[in-house]
């Protein structure tokens, strides 16, 4: 039996990086997903088709997750196409960094609205299924950085470190109805992001990793599958670190 048989998942912010990898990873191991794109319309479609080609359901669902309303009414579409929601993945997040002396209000409040209160909104429209349920997992992405900061990153450090206090929080509030709250820290993570980077400023950093590499995003899709699955069903309130040993 594969590990997320018989149960569904959400996956915001799935149209690329690591949000792609943990839908697939998901599928593959046999959870109906579904999924959320903004932008990126094709990548989105492409993904659902996909995803279906495995052999599971999957529908893909174009929402902005740092709206209130519209994460509300993605929960209660997901809920009414799929049947149940099981395990509910915030992986949606912007970066728009600049040293704080010349980062501009606008680019504070888009990444803690996109990464941060998107995780309230979300978890806040699924809490009632699962309390219905007696049952659910919670993952919320954060970083590195949101555990030891970033020059040049203030923002983007902010709403990541938010993000682990919310989700220990919610750890507490809704263990005894059998929810687990979790959060997965990735360190530097080879995406279409770090293909821009110059090849001697990536190696410079996979050499200061202990593992001597960067992540790919398959290895955080993998801890996502372990605590979206039975596996991890005494866990809750961790924050789980997908760094190759980088804050060792």
């Amino acid at each position: 039996m594969k590990l997320l048989e018989g149960k569904t998942a959400l996956v915001t912010g799935a149209s690329k990086g690591i949000g792609y990898a943990i839908a697939h990873k998901y599928a593959e191991q046999g959870a109906n997903v579904a999924f959320t794109y903004l932008s990126s319309v094709e990548k989105g479609q492409a993904l659902e088709k996909e995803l279906q080609e495995k052999g599971i359901k999957a529908k893909g669902y174009r929402s902005d997750a740092s709206d209130f309303a519209a994460a509300e009414q993605l929960i209660s579409d997901v809920v009414n196409d799929f049947g149940s929601l099981d395990i509910l993945v915030n992986n949606a997040g912007i970066t728009k960094d600049n040293l704080l002396l010349r980062i501009n209000e606008a680019d504070w409040d888009d990444v803690i609205n996109i990464n941060l209160k998107s995780c309230f909104n979300t978890v806040k429209a699924v809490t009632k299924t699962m309390m219905k349920q007696r049952s659910g997992s919670i993952i919320n992405m954060t970083s590195v950085v949101g555990l030891k900061g970033n020059a040049g990153q203030t923002n983007y450090s902010a709403s990541k470190a938010g993000i682990i206090g919310f989700t220990k929080s919610v750890a507490l509030e809704l263990g005894s109805r059998g929810i687990r709250s979790n959060a997965v820290a990735p360190g530097f993570i080879e995406t279409e992001m770090t293909d821009k980077l110059d090849e001697k400023t990536v190696q410079g950093w996979r050499d200061a990793i202990p593992l001597k590499r960067g992540g790919r995003p398959e290895d955080v899709a993998d801890a996502c599958v372990y605590l979206g699955s039975d596996m991890s069903s005494y866990i809750t309130g961790q924050v789980i670190q997908v760094d190759g040993g980088m804050l060792t």
